[in-house]
């Protein structure tokens, strides 16, 4: 047991999978949680919840860990509510894909004498709610942290192995160098799922559908991203919107200078740039990161009887 009670504020997919996780090793003595919606709060405690609260200010009093698994753009207003009721000692972690304005919205909540040291899992699928959880979802998944220059040593250890028990990678990162990395491998390849299959919803209206009749491998990947939570990603777009429109602006540079090879027929630079980007999944199985299986080991999820 690396705490004898946590709090879950927030009770999605994350949230859940780590009370799974938590269970399955033994870390927590006690699972505590909070989320707005009655159904979500029913269906924690039967599931994986000691016990929940109908306010997060209960939920928090007398947690060794805090977890804020909410909307980035609630992440405020959570933390100005549980402030004056955590504990002295008590560490706060969130999961928040952006990490600026989470700083920025939690920090000043906080009383001396708590541990604030901000996290964001890099692990998820499209399915969201506390249903969707599992134990093994951070299994060889990276965890960033980016705890502050002032941040507790021991605190950070501490979570850090617990992250450690549930499965995850844990690397530590500058909080800015976090927010432009994930715009790269994450927040602008969700932009761009999102537009892509925008472009597809229209084109199924002039098609007859047979954009979706048709699907390959490369739609349908682009609309597993596209099923995402859509306030999470709302928020993310809104809070880290410097990062993300910089790379989105460097796309475009790339698709101009594609655009380019394509209409003028150059195959050698085609041929040239397909070559190195192809090394990048390489680079990624290598890491253990994905499979290199058919289909990117994906099963059909099973048919529903009845």
């Amino acid at each position: 047991m690396i705490y004898q009670r946590v709090a879950l504020i927030g009770l999605g997919l994350i949230a859940s999978s780590m009370a799974h996780a938590m269970r399955a090793q033994g870390l927590a003595g006690e699972i505590v949680g909070y989320a707005k919606s009655p159904e979500t709060r029913t269906v924690a405690k039967d599931l994986f919840c000691d016990r929940v609260n109908e306010t997060a200010a209960e939920a928090v009093k007398g947690a060794d860990l805090v977890v804020l698994a909410v909307p980035v753009g609630a992440m405020g207003e959570i933390a100005a509510e549980i402030g004056p009721h955590l504990k002295p000692g008590a560490t706060v972690t969130d999961v928040g894909s952006v990490k600026r304005a989470v700083v920025d919205a939690v920090a000043p909540h906080m009383p001396n004498g708590v541990h604030f040291i901000p996290g964001h899992p890099l692990a998820g699928t499209e399915y969201s709610g506390p249903r969707s959880g599992f134990a093994t979802l951070f299994q060889n998944r990276w965890w960033l942290l980016t705890p502050g220059a002032d941040a507790d040593a021991a605190a950070v250890t501490r979570l850090r192995s617990a992250l450690e028990a549930m499965g995850a990678n844990v690397d530590e990162m500058d909080v800015e160098h976090h927010d432009l990395v994930l715009a790269v491998v994450s927040h602008v390849p969700h932009a761009i799922a999102y537009t892509m299959v925008g472009v597809a919803d229209h084109m199924r209206r002039v098609s007859q559908s047979e954009v979706i009749k048709y699907s390959a491998s490369g739609f349908r990947d682009f609309t597993r991203i596209a099923a995402s939570d859509p306030v999470m990603w709302r928020d993310v777009f809104l809070t880290n919107k410097d990062a993300v429109l910089d790379i989105l602006g460097r796309f475009a540079e790339e698709l101009f200078v594609l655009q380019r090879a394509i209409r003028m027929g150059d195959g050698d630079h085609l041929h040239a740039y397909f070559t190195r980007t192809r090394a990048i999944r390489r680079g990624i199985i290598e890491a253990g990161q994905d499979t290199a299986a058919p289909d990117f080991g994906r099963a059909a999820p099973p048919e529903k009887k009845g």
